[in-house]
Formats: structure tokens, sequence, C-alpha cells
């Protein structure tokens, strides 16, 4: 994708990032390391309570969204600056196997008053399972530099 900054975007644009699966290994690995938590890291345990079976810790599918996000490059190469995550929602689990999707939109664009050279986008992101569920959604904050001519 080619180089994208502040004055390319419009507030309703949108695109669907590239599908991927989540596997039960990886599950338990990032849970082990980060959130380990039964329903996580053991599968005998997870059968027993409320979700009946292992599920993934909601930060792991955010740390999934973000790099599929940069794996995408939607606006290239340009620096950006994450500012805030905001109404972040996990609404359905995510089991070994589920392969998700996510579809970002530009909500607004905002030059800065006090420094011209750049702005922020707004973004909410809409992640869904391979049945069309909503597993989860946010909105995100980032600055971006105005045009190529900036220097972040």
């Amino acid at each position: 994708m080619a180089d994208r900054y502040l004055d390319d975007l419009a507030v309703g644009e949108s695109w669907e990032g590239a599908p991927f699966t989540i596997t039960e290994a990886e599950i338990i690995a990032f849970a082990q390391q980060f959130d380990p938590q039964p329903m996580h890291i053991d599968a005998a345990a997870a059968a027993e309570g409320r979700f009946g079976g292992l599920i993934a810790s909601g930060w792991h599918v955010a740390s999934r969204v973000m790099r599929e996000y940069v794996d995408a490059a939607y606006f290239g190469a340009t620096p950006m600056l994450g500012l805030s995550i905001d109404d972040l929602r996990w609404l359905r689990p995510v089991r070994p196997g589920d392969t998700l999707t996510a579809r970002r939109e530009i909500l607004a664009v905002t030059p800065s008053q006090s420094r011209p050279d750049r702005g922020t986008v707004k973004t909410k992101t809409w992640v869904r399972n391979q049945d069309g569920d909503l597993v989860m959604t946010f909105e995100n904050l980032m600055q971006l530099p105005k045009d190529a001519s900036a220097r972040l």
C-alpha cells in the first residue's frame, strides 16, 4: 500500500483485513505468559467452567488484531502514533480454530489546531468470527503527519 497521510483520508473510508485463525497452542502460550486463567490455559478446567471449553484471552485477540493491522499497512510506511483505545468490548468468546476478520472505518479526521504538520484519525474496528458473529469492537485514536513533508 502507498504511504497515506492525514490529507489523504476521508471520513467513511473503510477496509477489511486478512482473516487469521486462532490456534489452541497460541491461546495457551499467550495466556501462560500474560493471562494465566484456567479458561485460557487448562482445557479440562475450561470444559468445566462457564464457557464450556478453552477460550482466548481478550488481550490475545486484541494483540492479534493489532498484528494484522500492522501487517496490512493500510497507511503504508507513514509513521503513526497510537493515542488511545476507547470503548473496547469483548462480545463473544474466541475459541481454538476460530478465524477472525477485522473491519475498520474512519470516523473522524482532525487537523491539529496547535501543530499544523499533523492531526488525528479516529477509527472504529469490528472483529467477526467465521460465522459472522461480532467478537470484539473498539475505537482507536491515532496521530498521523498531515502530508509527506511533515517530520514527526
